[in-house]
C-alpha cells in the first residue's frame, strides 16, 4: 500500500474539487510513492501533531485545516510552516487537508453537527450552483420545540462548550441553522430559511446586529464547532484501510483559552 493509494481514495471520497476558490486542500506535503504506514487525524497540523506521528510511526497526517493556506513563498527555518514542512520532509511524512471541500459536503462538518444536536429534515443552507446537495451551513429542525434557554444548555452539552456568545430574543426554538468555522456571511441565508437559531464562529460584534432580532444568533467558537472534521476523518480512513493504523490526535486542543 502507498500514500498514493490513500489519497486516490481521500479525493474520492472528500472531493477537493468542491473546496473554495480560496481554499488549498488536498495532498500538501509528502512523497506519494512512500509505504502507507498509517494516519494522525488532527484538526490543525501543528509540531506537537508532527512529534506525535513520529512516535506512533506513522506516516500521513490528515488534518481539517490546510498546513499550507494563502501562499507559501519560502521554505525555510525561519516560520513555524517552513519548519513544519522541512521536518514532515525529513521524517517522511506526508500532509493531506479536507477543508471547505468538506464543509461543503452534507456529511460533512455541518451534517456531522446536525447530527449532534439531534436535527432532522436537514438541507444544505446555501446550495453550490453545480449541485443543490452541496453548499455552505445546514438547516433542520429539533424534535420539539424548546425553550431558548434549555436549547443553549443542550448545545453546551452535547458540543462540550465552554461558553456561548450570542444575541437575539427568541424564546424558542425548532428550526436551527449551523455553519462550522466562520459563518457570518450566511446570516441572512440563516434568517431566510426561517432559523429560530443560527449557530456558527468568528462573529463580530456589528455581526450580532444584522439579524435585526430575528433570530438567536450564537457563536459557538472556531474549533469547537469543526472539531468533529476528526471524526469524519477518521471513520473514512480507518473503514477503508482497517488493518492499518488510524488515530486521532491526542495533543490537539483549540490555541484560544479561556479563563
Amino acid at each position: 500500500m502507498k500514500i498514493n493509494d490513500v489519497i486516490a481514495y481521500l479525493d474520492d471520497r472528500f472531493h477537493p474539487e468542491y473546496q473554495e476558490d480560496y481554499d488549498n486542500a488536498g495532498f500538501l506535503v509528502g512523497d506519494g510513492s512512500c509505504e502507507y504506514k498509517g494516519a494522525l487525524v488532527a484538526l490543525d497540523l501543528t509540531p506537537e501533531v508532527i512529534a506525535e506521528a513520529k512516535r506512533l510511526g506513522l506516516n500521513l497526517i490528515v488534518t481539517h485545516h490546510p498546513v499550507i493556506f494563502g501562499g507559501l513563498k519560502r521554505v525555510t527555518d525561519r516560520s513555524e510552516t517552513g519548519r513544519m514542512v522541512m521536518e514532515m520532509v525529513r521524517s517522511g511524512i506526508a500532509a493531506y487537508a479536507a477543508h471547505t471541500n468538506l464543509d461543503n459536503l452534507p456529511d460533512g462538518v455541518n451534517g456531522i453537527l446536525c447530527e449532534k444536536l439531534g436535527l432532522k429534515n436537514c438541507r444544505i443552507l446555501k446550495p453550490m450552483d453545480v449541485d443543490p446537495n452541496l453548499g455552505a451551513g445546514m438547516v433542520g429542525e429539533l424534535e420539539r420545540e424548546m425553550p431558548a434557554e434549555d436549547f443553549l444548555l443542550m448545545v453546551k452539552e452535547r458540543l462540550g462548550l465552554p461558553w456561548i456568545r450570542l444575541s437575539g430574543e427568541r424564546s424558542v426554538v425548532r428550526r436551527v441553522a449551523v455553519c462550522g468555522g466562520a459563518g457570518s456571511f450566511l446570516i441572512a441565508d440563516a434568517v431566510h430559511a426561517g432559523a429560530d437559531a443560527f449557530l456558527t464562529a468568528d462573529l463580530k460584534y456589528h455581526d450580532f446586529q444584522r439579524p435585526e432580532r430575528r433570530l438567536l444568533l450564537a457563536d459557538i467558537g472556531h474549533y469547537e464547532s469543526e472539531q468533529f472534521a476528526k471524526e469524519i476523518i477518521y471513520r473514512a480512513i480507518s473503514e477503508k484501510f482497517c488493518n492499518f493504523a488510524c488515530r486521532i490526535s491526542e495533543c490537539q486542543q483549540s490555541v484560544v483559552h479561556y479563563i
